[in-house]
C-alpha cells in the first residue's frame, strides 16, 4: 500500500488568549512530495518452547467423592510430570472446578444426578522433542482431558527485531521503486509506525502421531515444524 502526497507546511495563526486552551497538537508536513509505503517482514523459527493444558475429570453421585477421587488422581497425574523431569516452576494449576449434573425430562424440573470435578494443570518445557513422551506419561498416569501441546517461541525479540529490520529494507526498496517510476528519489524517511506484529506465539497446531511399529504400544511423536514471525511498519518517506 502507497500513497502520494503533495507536500505542504501547515501553520497555525495566533488565537486570543481566552482561545488557547486544549488545542490538539499539529502535524507538519515537510514542504515535497510525501510516499507512504507499508512492508512485512517475515522470517521462520523453529519452536522451542511447549505448552500442555492436562487435567482429570472425575464424576461421583457426591460432590466430596468427586473432589476426593480428582484430588487422588490428579495427584497421580502431577507426581508423573515430576518423574518426568518437569521442574516445579514450569507447572501451574490452570483450573479446578466443581459442577453438578442434571437429568432434563418433559415437565419436570431439572434434577441433580451427580458431580463432575475438573482439576487441570498448565505444563511448560523447553525440550520439545520430550514432548510426545511427557503426553503418554500424562495418559498412562490417568489424565483424561489434553489440550496440545501448543509450540511458540521461549525468546521471540531477536526474530521481531530481524522481522522489523526487513520491513524497513522491504519499504525502502518499493519507495525506491515508486521514485523511480515518478522521476524522483528517496530523500529521508519522514516517519515510520509499526503497524503490527506476531512473536509466533499462536503457530499452528503441531501434528501429534502414534506410529505403528509392530509393538502393542508407540510413543506419540511431535512434530514442531516451524512458526512465522511477522513485522509490518508504515513508513513514510519524502520524495525529492
Amino acid at each position: 500500500m502507497f500513497r502520494l502526497l503533495s507536500g505542504c507546511v501547515l501553520s497555525i495563526a495566533a488565537l486570543p488568549a481566552a482561545a488557547q486552551v486544549a488545542l490538539p497538537m499539529a502535524t507538519v508536513v515537510p514542504e515535497g512530495t510525501v510516499l507512504d509505503v507499508s512492508a512485512t517482514g517475515r522470517v521462520s523459527r523453529t519452536p522451542d518452547l511447549a505448552t500442555i493444558s492436562a487435567g482429570v475429570v472425575t464424576q461421583a453421585p457426591v460432590a466430596a467423592n468427586a473432589l476426593s477421587e480428582n484430588a487422588r488422581r490428579m495427584a497421580a497425574v502431577t507426581a508423573a510430570l515430576k518423574a518426568a523431569g518437569i521442574a516445579a516452576r514450569d507447572l501451574s494449576t490452570s483450573n479446578v472446578a466443581l459442577s453438578p449434573q442434571y437429568r432434563y425430562q418433559d415437565n419436570q424440573p431439572p434434577a441433580i444426578t451427580g458431580y463432575q470435578a475438573t482439576n487441570s494443570v498448565t505444563i511448560r518445557f523447553r525440550d520439545i522433542a520430550r514432548a510426545g513422551a511427557v503426553l503418554d506419561a500424562l495418559v498412562r498416569a490417568g489424565a483424561n482431558q489434553i489440550d496440545g501441546p501448543n509450540l511458540s517461541l521461549s525468546d521471540p525479540e531477536g526474530a521481531l527485531d530481524e522481522a522489523r529490520t526487513q520491513a524497513i529494507g522491504r519499504a525502502r526498496a518499493r519507495a525506491e521503486l515508486y521514485a523511480k517510476a515518478a522521476g524522483l528519489s528517496v530523500g529521508r524517511i519522514v516517519a515510520i509506525d509499526e503497524a503490527g506484529n506476531n512473536d509466533g506465539g499462536q503457530p499452528i497446531r503441531p501434528m501429534m502421531m502414534r506410529a505403528s511399529m509392530g509393538k502393542a504400544e508407540a510413543d506419540t511423536a511431535v512434530l514442531p515444524g516451524e512458526t512465522d514471525v511477522t513485522a509490518t511498519v508504515n513508513v513514510r518517506f519524502l520524495l525529492k
